[in-house]
């Protein structure tokens, strides 16, 4: 099968669109290949023709979303005030929060494994870029950039995750900020504590 084939692009799209309807609506744990062939209007090996589990096609599908949050959180300025999250990371925010019934499941207990790590493998690259050209405050050069991004990194995935758990939820601006908080702490000039 060619992935460039428009028609191979369609069944694509339309079998991720159906994985997210259904998980909107129940627990991955409970999507059968059944269900989801027959919402997407295809047959079963088809299914698996894309894609070998349910798993691995709810991780493409939120494909973008793990995107849009890595970019959001690498464009957050290391040296915004404490007082204020910075704007990219209250989009951030907001699109989870757009989203929390899906990131609640997808990050939750009976969840995807798969995309959490897929989540963190992200901003790891992202936040890694940005400390390897030079945009990581000073102080810092005992720890490897790597490393120290995917401290980050992990630290946004499971506040996000305990976040859209919590009941009552907190707001996104309130959430925003207190992530900031611990980020930018956790990006500070080690010198400076």
């Amino acid at each position: 099968m060619n992935p460039d084939d428009p028609r191979a692009q369609r069944t694509r799209a339309r079998l991720k669109a159906a994985v997210l309807d259904l998980a909107a609506r129940q627990e991955l744990a409970t999507i059968t290949v059944s269900a989801l062939a027959k919402r997407a209007e295809v047959n079963r090996a088809t299914v698996y023709l894309h894609y070998p589990d349910v798993d691995s096609l709810v991780t493409d599908a939120m494909e973008d979303a793990v995107a849009a949050v890595a970019r959001a959180a690498a464009l957050c300025p290391l040296d915004a005030p404490r007082h204020r999250a910075p704007e990219p990371l209250g989009e951030l925010f907001e699109h989870v929060a757009a989203n929390a019934t899906m990131y609640a499941r997808m990050l939750g207990p009976h969840g995807s494994a798969r995309f959490a790590a897929r989540m963190r493998e992200r901003l790891t690259v992202e936040l890694s870029g940005r400390f390897t050209a030079g945009l990581r405050p000073s102080g810092w050069d005992d720890v490897p950039a790597e490393l120290h991004a995917a401290y980050l990194s992990g630290a946004l995935v499971g506040v996000i995750a305990h976040w859209v758990a919590s009941r009552p939820r907190a707001g996104t601006d309130e959430a925003a900020l207190a992530f900031w908080r611990l980020f930018r702490n956790g990006c500070q000039a080690a010198d400076s504590r």
